[in-house]
């Protein structure tokens, strides 16, 4: 696997949802949402159906459940604001996927066969695009979503352990490394400091 980027700017990440809102690209709008705001993996991300994000009408729920598939542990995620609105969108869109709870959420839509969801490639595809699209240069792909999620969540002041635990990573000094905390930051940290 390529060490790929996050997307460190929030304008980045502004443009990249209003650019997929214009082109009424809703899956992919929900995709992008539901990966730089729940640190689960693509491969997580993908098996996610229905049942998980929303009752047969459409209506959110506050959170759901998955069992990893790599580690196979239980993460809870939240459905935020950021979540509900791409996922309102997503359901004014798509109606005919809503009632079936077993219908994967990232479907093709070239097929409309919601009873597969999208390859991990075709996920890449989409986001390394989308990522060109918006001027960013560098590595970017499926797990940008991942690291743009943990990169925030640090420069929020989140606690590295519960970004260890949100990850669900074994081990603090691998989440450190995972968060490629640059030079420049450090130095950053220094000359704010200024004691």
């Amino acid at each position: 696997m390529n060490y790929v980027q996050p997307i460190r700017d929030r304008r980045k990440i502004a443009q990249i949802k209003n650019l997929l809102r214009g082109q009424q690209r809703f899956r992919d709008l929900l995709l992008f949402t539901v990966g730089v705001n729940s640190a689960l993996r693509v491969s997580d991300l993908l098996q996610l159906q229905i049942s998980h994000l929303c009752h047969a009408t459409g209506d959110a729920y506050e959170s759901f459940t998955i069992k990893e598939q790599k580690r196979g542990k239980r993460n809870e995620v939240a459905i935020n604001d950021a979540i509900e609105e791409a996922l309102e969108a997503y359901v004014a869109a798509y109606p005919a996927v809503v009632p079936n709870a077993d219908h994967f959420v990232f479907f093709n839509t070239k097929t409309m066969n919601y009873s597969e969801p999208i390859r991990r490639g075709h996920a890449w595809k989409i986001i390394s695009q989308l990522c060109q699209d918006v001027g960013l240069r560098g590595d970017y792909g499926t797990h940008t979503l991942r690291k743009t999620w943990a990169y925030h969540a640090r420069m929020n002041g989140v606690d590295l352990t519960l970004i260890m635990e949100m990850l669900n990573h074994n081990s603090l000094a691998y989440t450190k490394r995972y968060l490629g905390i640059t030079d420049d930051e450090l130095l950053d940290v220094a000359r704010r400091l200024n004691l």
